[in-house]
This record gives C-alpha cells, sequence and structure tokens, in this order.
C-alpha cells in the first residue's frame, strides 16, 4: 500500500508541474471589452464580466489596494528571496512597478487604514509605507517567529477596524503523520498542536499601541484545530470567517474512504478559544481513521462543508457599490485543481452575518481548455474604491478584475 501511494502521490506531482508548465505558456483569449479591459470567455454571473488587467506577473499570491493603487505579491515560487511586490494604478494601465524585490516567499499583504501595507513573509508579518520615498527604509517587523517548517509555513492574516491582526498559522503536516507513509497514531497525541505558537491555529495580534515586533510564540489563540486557514475575513460585528483547507490521502489511512469525495473543506464562524478538531476530527466531528476511537463531541464543529479540496485560499465580505448583486456576500475564491476548485463563488449572509442557503458560482468554466484557455487558480482578492473586484490568479500570472458588465 505504501509504494502505491508513493506512486499516486508521484504520478500527482508530476500532472501538477506538467499543468504548470503548459499553463506558463499560456495566454488568456479575450474578446471585446469588461469595463474597460480585455474580456475573458468565462461564465460569469449575470450583469458581470471578468477583465485582465495584467499578466507574466510570476507566482502572484497577495493583493492589496489603497484606492485605485494595487499591491501585488508574486512570491517566486517555492524558493526563498525571489518574491517581489509589484504596483499597478488601474486608471493609469501601465506596466506593473517592481516596489521591493528579494522578499521571502512572501504571501498575505493588507491595506492598514493609514495607507501603510502589512506583509506576510516567511516567518515574520512587516510593516512598509508605499508612499515613502526609502521603501525598503520604512519596513517595521510587526510580527516575528512564526513557524517556517512544514507543508503550510505561508502566512494568511485579516485585520480588524480594532487594529487585531488574524494570522493563519498552518500545520506542519497533512494530518500529523510522522512521515509521508506514517499516519498518525492513536495513543500519541498530535506534538505540533502542542507547538509555541501551535500548529493548525489563528493567532489574534493586538496592534493598537503594541511594543513591536510581537513575538507569536507568545500571542493569544483565537482558536485551533484548523488544518491550514489560508481564507479570512471579518464580519462588521467583528466576527472571524476562517475557510479552511482539509487534509488529503485519507484513502492512504483508510482505503475504505474516497480521496475524492472526503474530507471536505469547512467554513467557519470562529469563537474565541474553540477547538475545531483536527487532526483527530473532519467534517462535521467525524473521528479521522488513523484515531478512530477519539470522541469527538467535544470539539466545535464548522459551520459549512465546502467541496473536497475545493481549496480556498481567499475570501472577503463585499461591501463596494457597483456589484450590488453580492452585497454582504461572502466572496470565496476556489484554487483547487480538481473538479471543484478553478471558480469564485458569493454566500449570501443575513443581517447577522450569518450564511443563507448554499455557496453559488461567481465565476465559472475556469477549465483547460486548448488555444489560450488556461485553468484558473485564483487566490486573493480585494474590493477597490469604484466597487470592482480584483483577483490574483497564481497559475497563470494573472491580475484580473470583476466588474459590472
Amino acid at each position: 500500500m505504501r509504494a502505491a501511494s508513493f506512486l499516486r502521490n508521484l504520478l500527482g506531482a508530476l500532472f501538477l508541474l506538467a499543468c504548470a508548465a503548459a499553463s506558463a505558456q499560456s495566454t488568456y483569449r479575450t474578446a471585446g471589452s469588461c469595463d474597460g479591459f480585455p474580456r475573458l470567455d468565462l461564465k460569469v454571473a449575470k450583469g458581470m464580466c471578468m477583465g485582465l488587467v495584467a499578466d507574466h506577473l510570476g507566482f502572484v499570491r497577495g493583493v492589496a489596494a489603497i484606492g485605485q493603487d494595487i499591491y501585488v505579491l508574486d512570491m517566486g515560487g517555492w524558493a526563498s528571496k525571489r518574491g517581489r511586490l509589484l504596483h499597478l494604478n488601474l486608471k493609469q494601465k501601465g506596466q506593473p512597478e517592481v516596489l521591493l524585490s528579494q522578499l521571502d516567499m512572501p504571501n498575505g499583504i493588507v491595506a492598514t487604514p493609514d495607507k501603510k501595507l502589512l506583509i506576510g513573509m516567511h516567518g515574520r508579518i512587516v510593516r512598509i509605507d508605499p508612499a515613502a520615498k526609502n521603501l525598503l527604509g520604512s519596513a517595521q517587523d510587526i510580527v516575528v517567529n512564526l513557524p517556517t517548517t512544514g507543508r503550510h509555513p505561508l502566512t494568511a492574516m485579516v485585520l480588524g477596524d480594532d487594529g487585531a491582526l488574524y494570522i493563519n498559522v498552518g500545520s506542519a503536516t497533512d494530518n500529523c503523520e510522522s512521515r509521508p507513509d506514517q499516519p498518525g497514531k492513536a495513543d500519541s497525541p498530535c506534538p505540533e498542536i502542542k507547538e509555541m505558537p501551535p500548529r493548525a491555529s489563528v493567532l489574534r495580534a493586538s496592534l493598537a499601541n503594541a511594543h513591536l515586533p510581537l513575538d507569536a510564540r507568545t500571542l493569544p489563540v483565537h482558536a485551533r484545530g484548523l488544518r491550514n486557514s489560508m481564507a479570512l475575513a471579518l464580519t462588521a460585528n467583528g466576527t472571524l470567517v476562517a475557510a479552511t483547507n482539509s487534509r488529503d490521502n485519507i484513502n492512504v489511512a483508510d482505503p475504505k474512504l474516497s480521496d475524492a469525495e472526503l474530507p471536505h473543506d469547512t467554513l467557519s464562524w470562529l469563537s474565541a478559544g474553540a477547538d475545531y478538531g483536527w487532526p483527530y476530527c473532519f467534517d462535521k466531528l467525524r473521528a479521522s481513521p488513523e484515531y478512530p476511537e477519539f470522541d469527538c463531541r467535544a470539539k466545535t464543529p464548522p459551520g459549512r462543508l465546502l467541496p473536497p479540496h475545493a481549496a480556498p485560499l481567499g475570501m472577503l465580505i463585499y461591501n463596494g457599490k457597483s456589484l450590488p448583486a453580492l452585497n454582504g456576500h461572502l466572496i470565496i475564491g476556489y484554487h483547487g485543481y480538481r473538479a471543484a476548485g478553478h471558480r469564485l463563488v458569493s454566500l449570501a449572509l443575513d443581517a447577522a452575518y450569518q450564511p443563507v442557503g448554499e455557496p453559488r458560482d461567481l465565476v465559472a468554466g475556469w477549465n483547460y481548455r486548448h488555444g489560450g484557455y488556461p485553468m484558473g487558480a485564483p487566490v486573493a482578492l480585494a474590493t477597490l474604491d469604484d466597487g470592482s473586484l480584483v483577483i490574483t490568479e497564481d497559475r497563470n500570472g494573472t491580475l484580473l478584475r470583476l466588474a459590472p458588465d
């Protein structure tokens, strides 16, 4: 079984590399205009369209906006100190400007109310002033000693109006295996959730009047048991919403379970101090096959189950004016390469910011077709001051814009 599992993983990795190589050479075929930008041939919700703002941006990840100024992170791949901070102005429509280079695996970026930028890099979060003449000289460490090891070392974050910064700390493993071919053991508690800070958690850093930098090892844990919450959003009443990437290869631990169908990724309205069960539980508190006798009743279930392996990497609550059909909706990017992925979805929220119904496709049809139709992989989203949405898409190195049709 181990040899077969290794072969499946190897073939999957080769498939992804082949797809990445093919799509890196692809260019989106466009036809017509989407609010002044080349229009993509995608299935978009009525009254909206998707435009191509810029391409050839590298391995683009986070995006933030200050007015019409858009700041994009090119992570530079999975090697150290190859990342860049790029700047584009939507009105000027020029080539992207490189503001900083040799950044260490930058992923998350947040614009602050005072028009600064928080950038999550390998092991730390820094703050810079994009208006400073000496951009590098304006850099200040905000949080240090974030974990840098394992499967999920990238920093994702969201900033509240009260100055609270919520930071995802991804798990070091898939499901607490000691080796790729060695599942976790029921009689051995998972050690990484006891680290400082604990893996598979979300931290809360209060930046207001804080003595900087803050040490991640001493920050309070807002919630735990969340394998890798790369998509975070805050409601107007201060509730943190997390879309979490669940485990892979569940069939290796139990061949009776389908890797294609289980587990679901999850969407949770996080309660402070709650434990959502990873690695002992999955879905709505089912015991993981490595821990079949574990009592999951003391854990907190997710609010919604998302499609298996949808891989949500970006999320926001839309509050713009130009797309009124999305007002108050949760917008989520599904990055995954499987059938449920490569799309944007929207989920209606009620007056208390609780979900109504199930997510609906906002942008779909993002499947690979020969001749200028690469598969999409949305990562991060940001709302511009004109109400349009910009989306980074890393598989093809593009910045896209969802706007009124």
